[in-house]
C-alpha cells in the first residue's frame, strides 16, 4: 500500500495538505483547551466562596464549642454558633456545586470545539486521501495483471480528453492505435494513466 504519489508535484501537494490538516486539528484542539482555560476562570470565585465558608464553619464552631464551657449559659451561646456554621458549610458547599457547574460547562465546551472542526476537517480530509491510496493500489495490480497495460490505455483513453494533449498521436489517432495493439501507444498511454493519480511504471 503507498501513502503518496511517487510523481514530486502530486506527492508535494499531499504532503502539504496532510500537514495543513494535522495543523487544523492541532490548533483546533489548543483552541479548545485555551478556551477552556477562560471557562475555568469563572470557578474562582467558587473556590473562594468554598475556601471562605469552610474557614468561617470552622471558626465559629470553634467559637461554638468554646461558648459551651461558659457555666449557665454555655449552651444558649453555642446554639446560635452551631447555626452559623451550619449556614458557612452550605455557603462552602455552594461554592463547591459551582465549580462543578463551571467544570461540566468547560468540558461540553470543550469537547464540542474540538470535535466540531477536528470532524469538518477529517470528513474534508480523509475520503480522498483514503480514496487515492485505494486507486493506487489498483491500478498498481492492474500493472502487474496480464492485459493490465491494455486496460490502463483503456482508461488513459476514457479520461480527461485534455491529458492526451501532451502525447504526440500516432497515425490514425490514439484510440486506432489501442484497437490494433500498437505496443508502443499501449505503453504510452498506460503510462499516462499511471502518472495521472500520481504513479511511475
Amino acid at each position: 500500500m503507498r501513502l503518496y504519489a511517487q510523481t514530486p508535484a502530486r506527492r508535494t501537494r499531499q504532503v502539504l495538505v496532510d500537514v495543513i490538516a494535522v495543523a487544523l486539528i492541532a490548533a483546533a484542539v489548543w483552541a479548545a483547551l485555551a478556551v477552556r482555560e477562560v471557562v475555568m476562570l469563572l470557578a474562582e470565585p467558587g473556590r473562594t466562596v468554598e475556601s471562605s465558608g469552610d474557614s468561617l464553619a470552622e471558626e465559629l464552631g470553634n467559637a461554638g464549642d468554646a461558648a459551651s464551657d461558659v457555666p449557665l449559659i454555655g449552651d444558649v451561646l453555642q446554639r446560635p454558633l452551631r447555626s452559623a456554621a451550619d449556614a458557612s458549610s452550605g455557603l462552602a458547599d455552594a461554592g463547591a456545586s459551582l465549580q462543578d457547574t463551571v467544570g461540566q460547562v468547560a468540558d461540553v465546551v470543550t469537547a464540542v470545539l474540538i470535535v466540531g472542526p477536528v470532524l469538518v476537517v477529517l470528513l474534508l480530509w480523509l475520503p480522498p486521501r483514503l480514496l487515492w491510496i485505494r486507486r493506487s493500489s489498483t491500478l498498481r495490480r492492474l500493472t502487474a495483471a496480464p492485459g493490465g497495460a491494455d486496460l490502463l490505455a483503456l482508461r488513459a483513453l476514457t479520461g480527461p480528453p485534455g491529458a492526451l494533449a501532451g502525447l504526440p498521436a500516432p497515425p490514425g489517432g490514439w484510440a486506432d492505435a489501442w484497437r490494433h495493439g500498437d505496443r508502443q501507444a499501449i505503453g504510452d498511454l498506460s503510462r499516462l494513466a499511471l502518472e495521472h493519480v500520481g504513479l511511475r511504471p
